[in-house]
């Protein structure tokens, strides 16, 4: 990901002309594409453990966001996927678009490190799915009493918030919805950070180019691209450089 290989084919092939002296041992492309796919859990276990790792693990902050992973755009690919059945139509209001596939939920510090993320039906309320990754958060010691939990107004509804402060002891801040009297404002501000941390997986990473067509591969590719971001802001933060979350260092 960090390299520019953007497909395992390419990877193999930049592996095979530029980087072999590094590998004992090359496999093809089904055999790196089956061990990619066994990979899984191992690439979420290193996801955390450099969330772990990094100062920005102390802030009392956590950002959390919802955005489409796309899959198909054609009927038959919609009709044939081996992902059917989970991934479901959905809409981006961001874009103002439809879209086939799933949806990344992500709950990041501050500098957009991944401390807690999942896949979920498109079509499955936000706040549902959130409640569920917040229950999956504590069931590995993430979430701690008095951190503050920013979200946008899709996590807006007083069983959630009783959920968060309740069941976890952290406050949910939002922005404030138009039929509601004023309490915390826009939050812009903050809310940009998790937006550009979005952006950094969309863009540089390549997030809906992932190219998975089963559930583990899927599962794989996304973590491949969270791993790389969380990476480079692990490393930006021992290397004391000032933008945390650039990718420029390896842009070479």
């Amino acid at each position: 990901m960090l390299l520019g290989a953007r497909s395992e084919q390419h990877w193999l092939r930049m592996c095979y002309g530029r980087l072999g002296h590094l590998f004992p041992y090359l496999p093809g492309q089904p055999g790196y594409h089956k061990r990619l796919k066994a990979a899984g859990p191992l690439l979420a276990a290193v996801i955390d453990h450099l969330a772990r790792q990094s100062p920005s693990w102390y802030d009392p902050v956590r950002l959390i966001d919802a955005t489409p992973v796309p899959y198909g755009t054609s009927r038959e690919t919609v009709k044939r996927s081996e992902l059917a059945g989970w991934a479901r139509y959905g809409s981006c209001a961001a874009h103002s678009r439809w879209y086939w596939g799933l949806k990344r939920y992500l709950i990041t510090t501050p500098d957009g490190m991944p401390v807690a993320w999942c896949l979920a039906d498109p079509q499955i309320g936000e706040r549902e799915v959130a409640g569920d990754l917040l229950a999956h958060a504590a069931r590995t010691g993430a979430p701690r009493p008095g951190l503050i939990l920013i979200g946008d107004t899709g996590f807006a509804g007083r069983e959630f918030e009783d959920l968060v402060a309740a069941g976890y002891a952290m406050s949910l801040v939002r922005p404030d919805r138009r039929d509601e009297a004023p309490r915390h404002g826009s939050i812009g501000w903050i809310r940009q950070r998790i937006e550009s941390a979005n952006d950094t997986l969309k863009g540089q990473l390549d997030l809906e180019q992932h190219g998975g067509r089963t559930t583990e591969g899927l599962y794989a590719r996304i973590a491949q691209r969270l791993l790389a971001m969380g990476a480079a802001i692990w490393h930006n933060w021992a290397a004391g450089a000032p933008a945390k979350r650039s990718l420029t260092t390896f842009d070479n």
